[in-house]
């Protein structure tokens, strides 16, 4: 058992509290609203008056709150830094790279230990074994509380000593979903415009999923690799492709915006000579010239 602080009780840092105090934890929570703990008391969580008191508490703090604006304002008082020294604060607050790294470093310099975590899940999916959790920042912070963290699900994936590195992941998988998403909404609409059932069409998506993750992850390895030469699938093919789509939806007189945005990037790789190279080369568009 170990006495653990939670800033923050929204949604998600209720959630957090809740499964602590299920895995045997002590438990202080705090939040700017009082009555939020109300539930958690009842379960036998403490409540602090002050952020001062909840840090003093807890040997380990989570931080869960709007964003790192609210974490700054909560935690970087003359007060609370001076009593971070030998604690552990493990932010699961969503922010950028630079906020992530930022903190860090004010961490440290008051004696703090630093873990920076991006929760790729809703509040009803924690707890779960493969609950997906990005994690960065001291390694041996998240070795010796490894077993305390895992309360908020088992699928924790540590990138790194850079702190920054889970914000910027999640902001990667995020380029990937919102991408995606669009994509497939653009794909209910060719639906609708066929009569065809669009459940039915999410069910054949979720059909190819495997296979088309797959595909992705053979494409990250030529863009690790560096070796551009057809392996799968040449940009070509995707150029013909993304064309039709585009032709289609003016054809069926549907929006435009997202296939024709598509159409030009991989008709701009074409024009740029990568048009006999692997689809990932289209990531050469997307890097500054040199």
């Amino acid at each position: 058992m170990k006495h653990v602080s939670v800033i923050g009780l929204g949604q998600m840092g209720s959630t957090l509290a809740r499964l602590l105090l299920e895995a045997g934890h002590r438990v202080t929570v705090w939040n700017r609203t009082p009555d939020k703990a109300a539930a958690l008391l009842e379960r036998g969580a403490l409540q602090a008056s002050t952020p001062l008191e909840a840090v003093r508490a807890g040997e380990v703090i989570v931080v869960c709150v709007h964003d790192y604006a609210a974490t700054d304002a909560v935690l970087r008082t003359s007060s609370v830094a001076a009593a971070l020294d030998g604690k552990l604060v493990v932010q699961l607050t969503t922010g950028s790279p630079a906020e992530a790294r930022d903190a860090e470093a004010w961490v440290r310099a008051h004696g703090g230990r630093y873990l920076d975590g991006a929760i790729q899940a809703a509040p009803g999916q924690m707890g779960r074994p493969d609950t997906p959790i990005l994690l960065s920042g001291a390694q041996d912070a998240w070795e010796r509380h490894e077993s305390l963290l895992r309360a908020f699900g088992g699928g924790w994936t540590w990138l790194g000593d850079d702190a920054g590195l889970a914000a910027a992941m999640d902001m990667a998988t995020l380029s990937y979903i919102y991408g995606s998403m669009v994509g497939f909404l653009h794909g209910a609409r060719i639906a609708e415009a066929e009569g065809f059932r669009v459940d039915r069409y999410g069910a054949l998506v979720a059909g190819i999923g495997p296979t088309f993750a797959d595909f992705l992850k053979y494409e990250a390895d030529v863009i690790q690799s560096g070796d551009f030469r057809v392996g799968e699938s040449p940009l070509s093919i995707s150029v013909e492709a993304t064309a039709r789509i585009l032709q289609g939806a003016r054809d069926s007189g549907i929006g435009e915006e997202i296939p024709r945005f598509i159409a030009d990037l991989f008709r701009r790789a074409a024009d740029a000579g990568y048009a006999d190279e692997e689809a990932a080369a289209l990531i050469k568009l997307l890097r500054p010239r040199t």
